[in-house]
């Protein structure tokens, strides 16, 4: 029963992650157009609500061209490999508490591991072997430079992630992310208790998602496309759904890590039921995740890309130190008690 109930759990999230990254695409076209003073996508459906389909049917039935001197198994593995650990991420991910259906007690999480923190540490940085190794595959030029510029990148800012979660850790005593939640109790939220740690982890995630301003591994006036220059049919479309669903997941982190995660301050005060409980902290934790997610779509068409330099600047030079900082800020407040 443990097993059918685990297999529930993923076919629906899976369901309501890659039917939300679908939308998702469709609600960023709508804001640029906004933002932009332009309609956007509106005709196919009622307010372009059939557009996403429609991208689909489109980008399955296009061409698979391959490079004639690009190594074709890697090619064809790099996108597969971004997709899946952009979903495989979110397994860990609390998005409820508990909740009392059938005569079982569910626990609203895939898998309840005790290593949470580094298990999405750990895929986060496998991720980058799919921009790099579609960047090597393809034989071009601006593909390499693409992938290389992924990788470091990753490197710059995977360390101040890392760091910046630290102190998150050394507050609720454990690298799970249940136990993470459960300690932001009231209002009681890591951004409150963590403010730089927050701000550190945030822009380090827009540099581990690709998005703009850190999209460099892109950057179309340099280098064509970037790492997936060569990639076209649903091997780009693997690529495109890798990077929306990165935003997904590095959304739903940051609302666990440092936002109360599924925890809706003193709803336990107003009466309710078990039930009635569950699902308006479920509500809540989707709530936190479309909030970021709308900060992520308004940052990218409103800043404008960093240089190359810059990028590195910022990764190694603001960011790791103000990360070591409160990682010893953090240390001294715990060591004196004051919290």
């Amino acid at each position: 029963m443990e097993i059918l109930i685990s297999l529930i759990k993923i076919v629906i999230v899976l369901f309501v992650l890659l039917t939300s990254v679908a939308y998702i695409v469709l609600l960023e076209r709508r804001v640029a157009a906004a933002i932009q003073n332009r309609i956007g996508p509106n005709r196919v459906g009622w307010q372009g609500l059939l557009q996403p389909l429609a991208d689909v049917v489109k980008l399955v039935m296009k061409e698979d061209i391959v490079p004639r001197q690009a190594n074709k198994f890697i090619h064809d593995l790099a996108p597969i490999i971004s997709i899946g650990v952009a979903l495989a991420t979110f397994a860990v991910i609390p998005f409820g508490n508990r909740i009392a259906l059938f005569g079982h007690d569910i626990k609203l999480q895939i898998a309840d591991v005790n290593i949470g923190i580094l298990y999405i540490l750990a895929l986060t940085s496998l991720g980058v072997y799919g921009v790099t190794l579609s960047g090597w595959s393809s034989n071009s030029k601006y593909s390499l430079l693409g992938g290389m510029r992924s990788s470091a990148q990753m490197i710059s800012y995977e360390l101040a992630m890392g760091l910046s979660l630290i102190g998150v850790i050394m507050i609720a005593g454990s690298l799970r992310l249940d136990t993470i939640v459960e300690a932001q109790v009231a209002w009681r939220w890591n951004i409150l208790l963590q403010p730089i740690g927050f701000i550190t982890f945030v822009v380090s995630s827009f540099a581990e998602t690709n998005r703009l301003p850190f999209d460099l591994p892109e950057a179309e006036p340099e280098l064509v496309g970037g790492y997936h220059t060569e990639y076209s049919g649903l091997k780009f479309g693997l690529f495109f759904l890798a990077e929306y669903a990165n935003m997904v997941t590095a959304s739903a982190i940051i609302t666990t890590v440092y936002l109360g995660g599924w925890q809706v301050p003193f709803v336990h005060s107003l009466g309710l039921s078990d039930v009635s409980v569950s699902i308006i902290q479920v509500l809540g934790f989707c709530f936190k995740v479309g909030m970021l997610i709308m900060f992520f779509i308004i940052i990218r068409w409103t800043l404008p890309r960093f240089r190359y330099d810059q990028l590195m600047n910022i990764g190694w030079k603001v960011m790791l130190p103000l990360a070591i900082a409160n990682l010893l800020a953090t240390g001294l407040v715990i060591l004196l008690k004051w919290v």
